[in-house]
């Protein structure tokens, strides 16, 4: 093999190599094959041009054509003219794969799936680095500069990897530029020599030169592998994010070092996006309830008008026994729980996630205590790969009355966390002020904005959603109402902190999904976010503004069953509009709709409007519109009431037995349908029991009717769970003597829009909304058989036309 050969074959082995950083940031990695072929044969064009030989441009632009070539075979074969020459479509559908690409880059999170557009991307940079290292190197014989495009394709990869490996594939990629360094030439490497030394004595071959250039290369090669590996030891890291794998943001050990700032917004949605929701841990608890099990990562206490982020911090060596959490007073119900957990194997990452808050941690491995956060971060490179860790936490559950009552935070707690940039837009406070008009104390402030942003706002979720960034990100949500948790929690932080109460965003999981063996999955669609609002004797609190993610705490429902203010759901404002003080005209849905997604909002019910009289009178048909019209009018309000009253007597006559024979789920929907006529909100995610408990403390119910609703819960506990289930009688008055409580415990207000517009009528839309849905999807799948038969219809009737002309 000639010298040139063997140079090209050191450049593509080089590149491959360098490429080879890129294996973590996708998966399956079948594409490199593919990349290595086309590289090959991009190699040989430039063999055969050197050999021909054609002038260095002459050579360069063959290969660059192949190149092209190549693609458009691989990538654009359908469009392109005989299937291998880049026309303008062949172009046109290269540039929509590039762009779909860019788009899937960053939408996947690390490893993403190879997508058509990821896979050009990915073969088109590997053969693109290779065709100016095969240029520089072998063409214009100058290997040490074609370092500098292999360093690029090594860092890109680098940066972006998640992978604790990196260091391998930096020995691998150095290896191939060694490689590319000693089979350059003798001459090259000789003159190299030059600047490390003489001739040796005593040696022939270094008076022919024959052994000095190899030595001297691999000094060379020695004294740039040591630079690259001690410069990064010396400079400060930069992080992966939150959710997958960061560098060590610990300082050194001995019970000191801080902690350093990480953004978590795109690595949450990259979460979020991922096609394959992967389990990220598992845990076993003895919880009695995981609704409320939030695994937190860090907490965002830092907000500068663009982004939050923790603060810079001190961290200890964890302590035996963490100390109490701060403003945690004894006088709140707190229950303590232990929680196994164990992590994925690729999952990899720095923080510990951790239900809040964490009492005890037992633990193996290098881990720090942040003790502002309550967060344990990895020290000297610890992560959390295939970790199984013990954790004692506590359930901490304050009323609804003790946060209330909270007195004041102390100063300079108040003063750190809600502080505010001169920036931020004067919307933001202008709105929170807005929706949380007739609030007396923090805690009313906090369920308004909490209600607003989930119910009432009329906000949507959406991890599509560009993130954005900036001093105007916050008011461009506002405006739009559309996004992911990272922006309601953000927006809802940043708005409580304008009314003065002390706020920040933690970063984690959901509490996961719960599996057959007793332990429950947490997957990369788990990840979360959401605000925290001190409250002095309670703590951090954590509040859901998100709509359809995570659950509502208890303490964190609105009591209802009085007269609402703005912001509630008969007035909800929007943040460039003043809110209506008009009754609204349908009824509203309910948190349990609206969360889970299952029906459309609520909208006043339209008016219809009749046109003005034209100048020759009005004609006999325009007066039967306006009649019919006039009667739809006046019917229209009474169709909810005629079908709320229709729902009522259908569930509850059960069967021939009359009230007797009511069938306990059906009793179950109309006694929940009944709390939110009277402005008890449904939760869907709440068992049967702490349902009706909350009926009862809504509604004020006396105890005779409470005593009827825990018949109606217990029943359907029964037809749920018991493996016999025992009948129950007399559910039907049960649900009734509830309702009679409701209506004797409720203003006068209150009775009369139960009466005459109830919330549960919205039911009726849905269904009507379902049903039109089903019938367009049907006349959608008929439309094609019928234009198909409309064809051979036309062309019997053409060909029988021919046929009797001729």
């Amino acid at each position: 093999m000639s010298g040139r050969a063997r140079l090209a074959l050191c450049a593509m082995v080089a590149t491959l190599c360098a490429g080879g950083a890129l294996l973590p940031l996708v998966d399956p990695f079948t594409w490199l094959f593919q990349a290595a072929l086309l590289l090959a044969l991009v190699t040989g064009v430039g063999a055969l041009g050197r050999r021909v030989p054609l002038a260095r441009p002459l050579t360069v632009g063959a290969q660059t054509l192949a190149a092209v070539l190549l693609l458009t075979v691989v990538f654009a074969r359908g469009q392109a003219i005989a299937g291998l020459l880049p026309g303008p479509d062949a172009g046109t559908a290269l540039v929509d794969l590039v762009r779909d690409g860019v788009r899937d880059v960053g939408r996947y999170a690390i490893p993403a799936p190879v997508t058509p557009g990821i896979r050009l991307l990915l073969v088109a940079g590997v053969l693109l680095i290779g065709l100016v290292v095969d240029a520089l190197a072998v063409t214009y014989r100058s290997a040490a500069p074609a370092g500098l495009p292999l360093l690029a394709l090594y860092s890109v990869a680098a940066g972006l990897s998640q992978s604790s490996a990196g260091w391998l594939w930096f020995v691998v990629a150095a290896a191939g530029y060694l490689l590319l360094l000693l089979a350059e030439g003798r001459d090259r490497l000789s003159q190299w020599g030059r600047v490390f030394g003489g001739p040796v004595a005593g040696r022939p071959e270094a008076a022919r030169g024959g052994g000095l250039p190899i030595r001297r290369g691999r000094r060379i090669g020695a004294l740039a592998l040591g630079i690259a590996l001690l410069v990064p030891a010396v400079l400060p890291s930069l992080g992966a994010g939150l959710l997958g794998p960061t560098t060590d943001g610990a300082g050194p050990g001995g019970g000191g070092g801080t902690i350093s700032a990480v953004n978590p917004l795109v690595s949450l949605q990259d979460s979020l996006n991922q096609p394959e929701d992967r389990e990220v841990l598992n845990y076993r608890t003895t919880a009695a309830d995981t609704r409320g099990m939030y695994l937190r990562i860090v907490a965002l206490d830092q907000f500068d008008g663009t982004a939050w982020k923790p603060s810079e911090r001190t961290v200890t060596d964890v302590p035996a026994e963490l100390p109490r959490p701060p403003g945690l007073s004894s006088d709140v119900s707190v229950t303590r729980i232990n929680t196994s957990l164990s992590t994925a194997q690729w999952y990899a990452q720095n923080w510990l996630p951790l239900p809040y808050p964490v009492a005890k941690v037992d633990i193996p491995g290098r881990w720090r205590f942040e003790p502002e956060g309550r967060t344990l971060v990895g020290d000297r490179g610890q992560n959390t790969h295939g970790l199984q860790y013990q954790v004692e936490s506590l359930q901490v559950r304050p009323t609804a009355h003790q946060l209330a009552a909270a007195p004041p935070p102390p100063a300079a707690l108040r003063r750190e966390y809600t502080k505010v940039p001169d920036s931020l837009p004067a919307i933001v406070g202008t709105t929170a002020r807005q929706v949380t008009r007739g609030a007396r104390t923090a805690y009313d402030k906090a369920v308004k904005l909490q209600d607003w942003f989930a119910l009432y706002g009329g906000f949507s979720y959406n991890t599509e959603v560009r993130a954005g960034s900036g001093t105007e990100a916050i008011a461009r949500f506002l405006e739009d109402k559309e996004g992911f948790c990272v922006h309601f929690s953000f927006s809802m932080a940043a708005m409580a902190r304008t009314l003065g109460i002390p706020a920040r965003v933690a970063v984690g999981f959901t509490q996961g999904t719960q599996q057959p063996d007793g332990t429950t999955s947490v997957g990369l669609k788990d990840a979360h976010a959401w605000p925290e609002l001190y409250f002095q004797g309670v703590g951090w609190t954590r509040f859901e503004p998100t709509p359809s993610r995570g659950s509502v705490p208890d303490y964190a429902y609105p009591d209802t069953s009085q007269a609402t203010g703005p912001g509630g759901p008969d007035h909800a404002p929007a943040p460039s509009a003043v809110p209506s003080t008009g009754p609204s005209a349908a009824p509203s849905c309910g948190p349990g709709e609206r969360r889970a997604g299952s029906g459309p909002d609520c909208a006043a019910a339209p008016t219809v409007s009749a046109a003005g009289p034209p100048d020759g009178g009005l004609s006999p048909g325009t007066l039967t519109l306006l009649a019919l019209a006039a009667l739809l009018v006046v019917a229209l309000p009474a169709v909810p009431l005629r079908w709320r009253a229709r729902a009522r007597t259908r569930r509850l006559a059960g069967g021939p037995g009359g009230a007797a024979a009511a069938d306990p789920l059906a009793a179950w929907q109309e006694l929940l349908d009944t709390g939110w006529d009277f402005g008890i909100l449904p939760d869907e995610s709440l068992t049967p029991r702490t349902a009706v408990a909350r009926i009862i403390r809504i509604g004020e119910l006396q105890p005779d009717a409470a005593a009827a609703a825990q018949r109606v819960a217990t029943a359907v506990e029964q037809v749920l769970y018991a493996p016999q289930p025992v009948p129950a009688a007399g559910l039907a008055a049960d649900v009734r003597q509830v309702h009679a409580g409701l209506r004797d415990g409720a203003p006068r207000a209150l009775r009369l829009r139960a009466r005459f517009a109830p919330h549960s009528a919205a039911r009726l839309r849905w269904s009507w909304t379902a049903r039109w849905s089903v019938l367009r999807q049907r006349c959608r799948n008929s439309r094609p058989a019928t234009a198909a038969r409309r064809a051979a219809a036309a062309l019997r009737t053409a060909g029988w036309r021919r046929g009797k002309r001729v």
